[in-house]
């Protein structure tokens, strides 16, 4: 049994803030005047999340009596049931909001892509634990590490869920770069994401930005092949963007690239999300117009203020104050997990915990750029604070086996 004092209880004290930052925001973003606009359903998310917090503190306490060579043990199981699951709710799964990314299982819903995220990096962990030959001449290791990563992502995006999906790939660079690939393989590897959102603002930023990224894998690799390689990479991302805005997007997704990139140019259309989200944040002044008094948030101007845009809703009433308050949390949150894994000696251990900290930042990320216009509109929820049983649940049991690792960690070399 684990002395108390080896548990890391500023952890659980920052989730637990967390949670109730965002239980008060749900409050507010369902209840009192804006009730009237809202069905019944939405307004029982408050009751809903608390309980999903209930039964998320109880999961966490649960994992902690776990033995930490069982997340090994299963971690291919686990994939493989929750791919099973992911797949089939392609096909019988329930739709919300336009993604079919829900499975009802005795009687309970649940979002089987939350819970794919963890199954994948405990897969991908444990294959490359047992692979720690991660050079630029071993294709085989990354290209098998890629593939663990690719298959999910692709079911997620045929559920329609292309935020989570993102967010999945986005784990790729990460992984490989922590396994020992060099700096200049993992910049190429995140070349598209960046030269893409630079295409996306302007022609002439995209074409700097693939020069920029070349000339720098030139400098870390000594290698014109790898440079020639990310400039040749560069260039069609740009010309695969542009074919993309002009001729296979559809009419409402191309007007979802344009409103990121000039909100105005559609303010009662696709531009609408992005102007009343950066309305509400800046109306919020220094110390906001206080709980519930938010007039963006009472009068439903906010789309979806109780999900992907809840960050809008403590900008508001809460104000910069609120805000940077929210923001400090995160910061405390990704830091203490960047310690648990600095201080740990298992390389299983060091990449679970690195992958699962690298999934809440770029949820935090994308999400807040969303909210503030910096970023298009991809429906990603902020961890913790937004409403959403499942993805609440999935992240409390990542934090969980997160925790259990660091309690861990001084016995659990013995396993290996």
């Amino acid at each position: 049994m684990h002395n108390s004092n080896e548990f890391n209880w500023p952890v659980l004290f920052a989730w637990l803030a967390l949670a109730l930052f965002g239980l008060t925001a749900i409050y507010s973003a369902t209840q009192g005047e804006v009730a009237q606009f809202l069905p019944e359903y939405i307004q029982n998310n408050f009751a809903r999340q608390s309980v999903w917090i209930g039964l998320s503190l109880f999961v966490l306490i649960a994992v902690q009596f776990t033995s930490p060579r069982t997340f090994q043990g299963v971690a291919y199981l686990f994939y493989g049931v929750t791919i099973i699951l992911a797949i089939v709710t392609v096909f019988a799964g329930i739709e919300v909001g336009g993604s079919r990314s829900w499975l009802s299982i005795f009687g309970l819903r649940l979002q089987v892509s939350e819970f794919l995220k963890l199954a994948t990096i405990l897969a991908v962990a444990n294959y490359l634990t047992h692979k720690r030959d991660m050079t630029a001449n071993n294709v085989k290791t990354a290209l098998t590490t890629i593939l663990f990563i690719l298959v999910p992502a692709i079911i997620v995006i045929l559920q329609n869920d292309t935020g989570t999906a993102l967010v999945m790939l986005a784990l790729i660079p990460v992984v490989l770069f922590w396994s020992g690939l060099p700096y200049g393989l993992s910049l190429i590897m995140i070349s598209p994401a960046i030269i893409g959102y630079f295409s996306v603002i302007g022609l002439p930023f995209g074409i700097a930005a693939a020069i920029i990224i070349a000339v720098t894998v030139l400098f870390l690799q000594k290698s014109r092949w790898y440079s020639l390689s990310a400039l040749v990479l560069g260039l069609v991302v740009i010309v695969g963007t542009e074919v993309g805005l002009q001729h296979i997007l559809q009419p409402h997704q191309r007007a979802r690239v344009e409103a990121f990139v000039n909100p105005s140019l559609d303010p009662q259309g696709a531009g609408w999300n992005v102007l009343q989200a950066t309305t509400a944040i800046g109306s919020g002044g220094v110390t906001g117009k206080g709980f519930m008094e938010g007039t963006q948030t009472q009068l439903r101007f906010l789309p979806e203020q109780w999900t992907d845009f809840i960050y809008c809703v403590i900008g508001e009433e809460f104000g910069f104050v609120g805000s940077s308050f929210l923001f400090i949390l995160y910061t405390f949150l990704f830091l203490r997990l960047m310690t648990m894994a600095s201080t740990h000696k298992h390389p299983f251990a060091q990449l679970v915990i690195i992958s699962i900290t690298f999934i809440y930042f770029t949820h935090f990320v994308v999400n807040m750029g969303s909210a503030t216009g910096v970023l298009p509109i991809m429906g990603v929820p902020l961890p913790f604070v937004s409403y959403g049983g499942s993805a609440f649940l999935a992240n409390t049991l990542m934090l969980a086996v997160c925790l259990n690792l660091d309690l861990n960690k001084r016995s659990f070399s013995i396993y290996r």
